[in-house]
């Protein structure tokens, strides 16, 4: 729980020399969540705490993905109050996470640690849809679709060539396959800006986005420390033995607080439940966390089988009541200014 935390958290700010930052979307099965815009303003709560105290922030980060402009948003706001990003990976930072740590001026990775492919999977209304729910189109899906007819059957006419489009767009949206265009041209140009932080020479940035944007080959591989270091020339930072243990610390009690590994069931859920799927916390701002809440109900079908209603009351983001201290300070310079909670805090 946070108040465990909060040693670790304090510890590992010395050994960084900064204020840390800890952001996790679990990836929970049947309870995942993923990097969103609504959590912006959680950021700027906790960050206005800090940042009179702030030359460098280290964001500890968890996460399968999310919105890539999310992504960037969170980089960029990062950024107005800091001149110096560490992201410090514990164990995944994947797809939009993997584009957070590109805006870094340098990644902490343990040895389990991996980074992925940031080509964009769309998801929106107009998405093909399999048993009722949307299926994800990948941008690299379609480019494989289209490479497959060329490279591989040989296919080189325009009117075959046109043919095999038509039949695409049979199964995905005309105006699908424009935003698929669109956001791989957007998501290149967003990775070349991140990366300026961390990468100095074009050719290597180049290299970098070819990779991670197509040549990786499917958005399920990862990379690892030394893959990111050595071929991909990304600034890597190895913890030593004392910042590898608090990071594992906290990263174990996290996991045992959001169940990272164990699947949500209805099917073992009797009443009422609150489930966790995302965490912000600070030392000075606390604990935020997005959760599920709702209560399960028992019944029988009209032919006599058991029945059972998931009535889902809220999903959102809180604030932990017991995170709070009755009183925080925020160091500046010599000085320490006391942030009252419940108090307005104004810069």
């Amino acid at each position: 729980m946070y108040r465990e935390r909060v040693p670790y958290y304090r510890k590992l700010e010395q050994l960084f020399e900064s204020k840390l930052l800890v952001y996790i979307t679990s990836d929970r099965p049947n309870m995942a969540a993923q990097i969103a815009p609504d959590v912006i303003e959680y950021f700027i709560d906790h960050l206005d705490k800090m940042r009179l105290s702030c030359d460098k922030i280290s964001l500890f980060l968890y996460t399968r993905g999310g919105n890539t402009s999310a992504a960037r948003n969170i980089v960029n706001l990062l950024r107005m109050y800091c001149e110096n990003l560490q992201v410090i990976v514990p164990y995944k930072a994947h797809s939009a996470g993997t584009i957070i740590s590109l805006g870094a001026n340098e990644i902490v990775m343990t040895k389990q640690a991996t980074l992925g492919p940031i080509d964009p999977s769309l998801h929106t209304p107009l998405n093909p849809r399999v048993e009722g729910s949307i299926y994800p189109v990948s941008v690299e899906a379609v480019k494989g679709y289209l490479g497959f007819a060329k490279d591989e059957l040989g296919i080189s006419d325009t009117a075959s060539l046109t043919s095999i489009f038509e039949k695409l767009t049979d199964f995905v949206h005309p105006l699908v396959l424009g935003e698929v265009y669109r956001s791989k041209a957007q998501i290149q140009m967003m990775a070349k800006k991140l990366l300026q932080n961390q990468v100095t020479d074009p050719e290597k940035i180049k290299r970098i986005i070819d990779f991670l944007c197509s040549e990786s080959g499917s958005h399920d591989y990862t990379i690892n420390r030394r893959e990111a270091r050595n071929e991909l020339g990304l600034n890597i930072r190895n913890p030593n033995d004392e910042e590898y243990e608090l990071i594992k610390k906290i990263y174990d009690d996290i996991n045992d607080e959001l169940l990272f590994s164990k699947p949500f069931l209805l099917s073992e859920i009797n009443g009422s439940y609150s489930v966790r799927r995302c965490l912000l916390e600070s030392v000075i701002g606390g604990s935020d966390y997005f959760s599920t809440e709702g209560v399960v109900v028992r019944g029988t079908t009209p032919d006599g089988q058991p029945a059972i209603q998931n009535k889902v009351n809220f999903e959102g983001w809180r604030h932990d009541l017991s995170s709070d201290q009755p009183e925080m300070t925020v160091g500046v310079g010599g000085e320490e200014i006391i942030y009252e909670r419940g108090s307005e805090y104004r810069i």
